[in-house]
């Protein structure tokens, strides 16, 4: 008995080891996740003591040393660019190695690879809008530039030079987590690691909904509802600027421009949360008497952070910033002579072309009065645990057809039969603006740096010791007749094509306004004197305005001043649409609750800070305002999706026209809606909706609770690693523009001049390692408003207070 019982035990013991250590479909082998030699266990970091520690590397060519301060941050002094850029690969592979990777997969279609099945939709989503041919695309025309080709060379280098050191017990968590490995770095990484940018800022459009806009209500009422510039609006490059060129010949639209073309589906709609601010001063407004230059640019909130916080330091170049872990060189930073930062564009630079194939067979398509060959690409894409896919997507002239006439789209994001004309198709250097910005000097280097870009358009804001300032809302934009791309476009005709490009020496730009300022935050980009079509539309002008009004009133500036604006949580678009609402409303009709709550919105002083309770009855009132407005006039028609016309829109309709036929809502009958109406029902529902969220009206319906901010691991649902209902105020449409999922990701304030000093945060930390106390160190500095000073040091020898270790990279 005994002998058997020693046997079942064994067999069992025997049995749960090989279970443990295989995969089991998609999931991984558990053993090895458990392991107290390989497994979680050996992710737990200490902070960096005092240590000088060496490394011996393969590749670089002399010796490096990085110098990490208490942040974590490194200061990399190299004594050739080749080096730097090697040594900011293995620095940032050290610490964010799987986000790099785990990124660039996502970018490339190959999430299946990691987690099986259920990804294969997305990275056939991917590869059909055409990342790879992009990032393809991209990477040659980096490696045709031999600066550019060295810094990828450099870059790869060290990335993979750290991923050879690496032993199973070192690998980063998630990779135990989801049971993979790293593979080595390639170039083309660094192309998709920038194509996803690019899908991130530049992949919105609203061809559809508007082309089925049009076809319900006709052009001129569409027309009326979207009109082409705001009613109210304070362009990026100030109003009354002359333009110093003479511009290229405007494309003529064509006859057929309005011609309609309905579709079933809906493209990807954007996230007003993804956007930006930014501004400098000029030294007439500072304290100093130099530039003060200021960026806060909204992305998601993530861990890892989607920033990198480094500084590289050759014999030609010292600058710091942020980086994008995955692309070399510093993207938003300074160096003791300029400063920049950047903002989102928003501009239109991708359109929808119906195309007509031959037959069935799509061998060939009509364009230009005669039949063109379709070009063929077979995407062949992993899957864990099942065999390979092979997938034919159909290249035009204009682009992928993402999904064929007979297909029906897996994603409802896609309409069937339409090729994408996309910026990120294109040829161009992803790096080769950063890599002058970062030497920059002049104005005249940071014109020569923006004319090398293309996408996805930014507007940069610069500021510089020799006192002067700038912004231009640039990149590489299509010729076009105006509005072409504001609906589906003809694929057979030609004149519907792009037409070439807006010379880059013409993009808007000013220099040193006489106003002392410069700012965007992702408004119009200039007022309707502007030669060419850039978009029909852009964020709402709230946050613009708020920001102009404040930097127009503001003297003597300093790095404090500059920061509180940042964190400005005050609602520029309720003290212009509550003025109008709340004189609407019909009180008679409400119940008590309704009543202390209308009570609560009229009390307010626009404060969009964490406990405003009316700050959260607003925000939810738009939402609800736009329902009972206009809901009745644009259906939600699964096969006919529409958008509702714009906030700015809306006020003028509240303000200009209170008769106006859209108030009422045709779905009653025998009964017509008046403007109250509207407003007092919105209201109600607005009310009851959150009592029944949140109880009766009180702090528990504060606007911090409410909005429940959340900083997610990449991983979706890894809530373990992520920072859930972080309290902070602001929100979308305000300066502090802390969203739900979306937010500042790195705020920075630079004092340009002889005393330089530069400020930063970010809502992370510099480790990707969940176990590191570096991961989210960061993270209360920056939910209160504050900014660490930023270490920036002369040379290696510095002795300062704040230098924690040192890393020596020998070859």
């Amino acid at each position: 008995m005994k002998i058997a019982k020693a046997l079942l035990s064994l067999l069992i013991t025997t049995g749960l080891i090989l279970a443990l250590n295989q995969p089991w479909g998609t999931m991984p082998a558990l053993g090895r996740l458990l392991s107290p030699y390989e497994g979680f266990w050996q992710n737990a970091e200490t902070a960096d003591e005092a240590s000088v520690r060496k490394v011996s590397v393969k590749g670089t060519r002399d010796e490096v040393t990085v110098l990490y301060d208490e942040l974590h941050v490194p200061h990399v002094f190299a004594k050739n660019e080749y080096d730097a850029y090697f040594a900011q690969g293995y620095v940032t592979a050290r610490d964010r190695l799987w986000q790099m990777e785990f990124q660039t997969h996502a970018a490339a279609g190959r999430i299946a690879e990691v987690i099986g099945e259920r990804a294969l939709e997305l990275d056939r989503y991917n590869r059909r809008l055409g990342m790879v041919y992009g990032a393809e695309q991209s990477l040659e025309g980096m490696t045709k530039d031999p600066v550019s080709n060295l810094l990828l060379d450099a870059y790869t280098a060290g990335i993979n030079a750290y991923i050879n050191q690496l032993k199973p017990a070192d690998y980063p968590l998630e990779y135990k987590l989801l049971g993979y490995a790293p593979e080595p770095w390639t170039p083309i990484k660094v192309a998709f690691l920038l194509k996803q940018m690019t899908q991130t800022l530049a992949a919105g459009a609203d061809d559809l909904m508007m082309t089925n806009v049009r076809r319900h209500l006709g052009p001129e009422l569409t027309a009326s509802l979207f009109p082409d510039y705001p009613f109210r609006e304070d362009p990026i490059i100030p109003v009354g600027t002359r333009w110093d060129f003479t511009p290229l010949k405007v494309p003529t639209p064509p006859a057929d421009a309005e011609t309609d073309s309905s579709v079933a589906l809906n493209w990807q709609p954007h996230d007003p949360g993804i956007g930006s601010n930014n501004w400098a001063v000029g030294p007439q407004k500072t304290a100093s008497g130099y530039p003060i230059l200021a960026n806060d640019p909204h992305l998601n909130l993530s861990l890892p952070s989607i920033w990198y916080q480094i500084q590289l330091v050759t014999p030609t170049m010292n600058v710091y910033g942020v980086s994008l872990p995955g692309a070399p060189g510093v993207i938003i930073g300074f160096n003791k002579d300029v400063a920049w930062g950047v903002t989102n564009v928003g501009a239109d630079v991708l359109d929808f072309y119906k195309i007509r194939f031959r037959d069935n067979r799509r061998q060939q398509y009509w364009h230009d009065g005669q039949w063109k060959p379709v070009r063929r690409r077979v995407e062949i894409i992993k899957v864990k645990g099942k065999p390979d896919v092979a997938d034919t997507v159909l290249y035009t002239h204009h682009g992928p057809v993402v999904y064929r006439p007979d297909e029906k789209p897996a994603r409802n994001n896609f309409p069937a039969g339409y090729a994408v004309r996309w910026i990120a198709h294109e040829r161009d250097n992803g790096v080769q603006t950063f890599y002058w910005l970062n030497r920059a000097r002049t104005y005249d280097d940071y014109v020569k740096a923006l004319s090398y870009y293309a996408a996805p358009a930014q507007n940069f804001v610069f500021a510089n010791a020799e006192k002067d300032i700038a912004i231009s809302p640039n990149g590489r934009f299509p010729l076009k007749w105006r509005n072409q791309g504001k609906f589906l476009l003809d694929g057979t005709n030609p004149a519907h094509d792009w037409q070439g490009w807006i010379p880059a020496a013409q993009n808007p730009r000013v220099k040193n306004p006489p106003r002392g300022f410069v700012s965007s935050a992702n408004q119009f980009s200039t007022d309707p004197t502007y030669p060419y079509y850039i978009n029909w539309e852009f964020e709402t002008s709230d946050r613009g305005m708020r920001i102009n009004q404040r930097l127009a009133a503001m003297q003597k500036i300093t790095v404090d001043s500059m920061r509180r604006l940042q964190n400005d949580v005050y609602n520029h678009q309720a003290s212009t649409f509550l003025p109008v609402l709340l004189p609407r409303i019909q009180e008679a009709s409400l119940t008590e609750p309704q009543k202390r709550a209308l009570k609560t919105v009229r009390q307010w002083n626009y404060q969009q800070d964490t406990a405003s309770v009316a700050g959260t009855i607003f925000m939810e009132w738009t939402t609800h305002l736009d329902r009972f407005l206009w809901a009745d006039d644009f259906p939600d028609e699964a096969d006919h999706p529409m958008r509702y016309p714009s906030p700015d829109r809306t006020l003028h309709l509240l303000t200009a026209e209170p008769n106006a036929r859209w108030f009422d809502d045709i779905r009653t009958k025998n009964r017509t809606e008046t403007i109250s109406d509207i407003v007092t029902a919105s209201f109600q529902s607005t009310v009851d909706s959150l009592a029944k969220q949140h109880g009766p009206v009180g702090k528990s319906w504060a606007w911090a609770g409410h909005k429940a901010t959340g900083i997610r691991h990449l991983i979706p649902g890894l809530d373990a690693f992520s920072a859930l209902n972080v309290q902070v105020g602001g929100g979308r449409g305000i300066v502090n523009a802390a969203g739900r999922r979306a937010g500042p990701s790195w705020r920075m304030v630079v004092q340009t001049g002889p005393q330089l000093s530069a400020y930063g945060v970010y809502p992370g930390g510099q480790s990707g390692n969940p176990g590191s106390p570096y991961y989210l160190n960061m993270l209360e500095t920056w939910r209160q408003g504050e900014l660490y000073e930023l270490l920036y040091l002369k040379s290696a020898t510095d002795k300062n207070s704040r230098i924690q270790s040192t890393l020596i990279l020998s070859h």
